[in-house]
């Protein structure tokens, strides 16, 4: 992975490349940016600057059999640690180093891929995934021993907002004492979710979403997507570029988030004073709690990002919609003027601690019951 093959991000790339020439290299760095804006790519592009010695950010003028490697994501020099959790064939204690080849194969077909996606691919999108103690016992010994090429070895922490209590603090010994010519990226999509011991001893670099432009291009460079329809795909990615990717694809389906979304609101507002909406509220809840924590967080995610482009419509600030229902008889128009500045900061709250709870292994079912309830009230707020 070459920075030249990174969308955009130039400042971090010069960021990156300067620092690493003058051999000011941090031993641990922690990279925050949303989904789809190119923290992982970049992490790998860096890993391969400093240890193929490449002299270019356009080219692989290092050393060649080095860059090879890369290709395949296969230095024995450059590790990866990322959620994980068993599946069928990993039935316990699970490591990053029992899905290399999955992790290989996903960052070839879609190195942009979100957590999602790579649950997917393993099989446990119906769990949550983390990064647990025995990994960093794995972390413990990779880093033990020397550089296979006698340089620097680097640890790419993907997800790093993964890790559970135990997992932390032993990573947190080895970044206040790494061992020689050790370097860690952590990557996360919310510096809140790591832990502050860890934030301190890591320098912070910040991603920004991508430009329509730059999504745009890509789209019709390397997916030869006409570019009228990349351009509106590039509105509808919301910078997010693994997104302009399934959206280019129709792989938006694998869930019916809109279905569920437009059931649940339709019961929502029945319910006030209506003893069988409620009823169907508590089925409509039912459903959902029988689904893997994974995709009822992702639900909810997508229930935020429903009601944004709502309050966006009610104020008519029509350069940042781009949501499009599929649903025939639900018009975003009639439901916009039903979220506004007097209840949009409430749902937005209660979908949170949704998920907080949910993620923290709540019973989905009271979770989601309440939530409805409290739905039912906020859209009928004058």
């Amino acid at each position: 992975m070459l920075f030249k093959d990174i969308l955009g991000q130039e400042h971090i790339k010069n960021h990156l490349t300067r620092s690493a020439s003058l051999g000011r290299i941090p031993h641990a760095q922690l990279f925050v940016g949303p989904e789809g804006c190119g923290t992982l790519v970049m992490a790998i592009a860096y890993a391969q600057y400093i240890l193929c010695a490449n002299v270019s950010n356009e080219n692989d003028t290092g050393n060649a059999s080095c860059n090879l490697k890369f290709g395949n994501y296969s230095h024995p020099d450059l590790h990866f640690v990322f959620p994980v959790a068993t599946n069928d064939v990993i039935k316990s204690h699970p490591v990053s180093a029992n899905f290399l080849l999955e992790w290989r194969q996903f960052l070839k077909e879609n190195s942009y891929g979100g957590l999602f996606d790579w649950y997917k691919v393993i099989g446990i999108q119906n769990k949550q995934g983390q990064i647990g103690v025995d990994e960093a016992s794995e972390i413990n010994k990779a880093l033990s021993l020397k550089a296979y090429e006698g340089g620097y070895k680097i640890m790419i922490v993907w997800m790093a907002d993964k890790m559970n209590t135990a997992a932390s603090n032993k990573l947190l010994k080895l970044l206040e004492e790494p061992p020689e010519k050790t370097i860690f990226i952590l990557i996360t999509e919310s510096l809140d979710d790591i832990i502050q011991t860890i934030q301190s001893r890591c320098q912070v670099l910040d991603f920004m979403r991508l430009s329509e432009t730059t999504i745009a291009e890509a789209l019709a460079r390397n997916e030869n997507c006409p570019i009228n329809e990349a351009q509106k795909i590039a509105h509808q990615s919301e910078g997010n570029y693994n997104k302009a990717l399934h959206l280019l694809k129709n792989n938006t389906e694998d869930y019916p988030f809109e279905t569920w979304f437009i059931e649940w609101v339709r019961s929502a507002f029945k319910a006030k004073g209506n003893a069988t909406a409620i009823q169907d509220l508590i089925s409509w809840s039912e459903t959902i709690a029988s689904l893997g924590r994974e995709v009822q967080k992702q639900f909810l995610h997508y229930c935020i990002h429903f009601f944004r482009q709502a309050m966006l419509n009610n104020y008519r600030v029509n350069e940042l919609v781009f949501l499009e229902p599929k649903e025939n008889n639900f018009d975003l128009k009639k439901f916009a003027p039903f979220i506004g500045g007097n209840n949009i900061s409430s749902i937005f709250k209660e979908l949170e601690d949704a998920i907080y709870h949910i993620e923290r292994n709540g019973n989905s079912k009271i979770i989601l019951t309440d939530l409805s309830i409290k739905l039912t009230r906020l859209l009928h707020k004058k």
